[in-house]
């Protein structure tokens, strides 16, 4: 159970005020937060933020889809300006950065020149998806491209670039897989690095 002091009690009153106002969807989002783009967030029904959250959206167009009862700790930053979805149920812990776009390209035909002023760089963007029943911990890095799983964990202090098969435990940089759930066992099973089979 959580006890909070006065001053803190005030604060989240405060908070859980303006969203019924401004955010009628979603339980608290705890203030400050910033939104640049509003009209982009979609969703977000039962939402809850921690405090110092940051969300950089187009505004033009639909680009971040929140689903149901999802919470996010204290300075979370989202960067879409293609397509972000996270689903359902999903715990992010605080100070996690998910972006989908990129300042230049740096593969393929058409690369960025590394003497280039790199905020002058195209924005290059790519989709990421974030399935329901993830838990991302604390510091975790999200890169453009990349797909998340369901119910999958992310350890603290990871960088996902790329996907995490759905029921997977992956950590480090970049993030790798080091458990998969045993549906039949009801229990998480080792990856083993050599042969990439599973054991207890």
């Amino acid at each position: 159970m959580n006890y909070y002091s006065p001053s803190e009690f005030i604060k989240n009153a405060y908070s859980l005020i303006i969203t019924k106002i401004f955010y009628h969807n979603s339980r608290l989002i705890r203030r400050p937060i910033y939104i640049r783009g509003k009209k982009s967030l979609c969703g977000a029904k039962g939402l809850t933020t921690g405090r110092n959250c940051r969300f950089d959206l187009i505004g033009t167009k639909p680009t971040l889809h929140i689903g149901d009862n999802c919470e996010f700790g204290d300075m979370t930053h989202i960067v879409a300006y293609e397509k972000v979805v996270i689903g359902s149920n999903v715990l992010l812990a605080s100070k996690c950065f998910i972006s989908d776009t990129n300042h230049g390209s740096y593969k393929g035909s058409m690369q960025d020149n590394p003497y280039s002023f790199p905020k002058e760089r195209k924005l290059i963007s790519s989709a990421v998806v974030i399935e329901d029943n993830v838990w991302i911990g604390e510091n975790v890095v999200v890169l453009a491209g990349s797909k998340v799983g369901k119910g999958s964990i992310i350890g603290a202090n990871s960088v996902v670039s790329g996907e995490i098969p759905e029921g997977t435990i992956a950590v480090g940089v970049p993030a790798r897989l080091i458990k998969k759930w045993n549906q039949q066992n009801n229990e998480w099973e080792k990856i083993c690095e050599k042969n990439k089979v599973f054991s207890r």
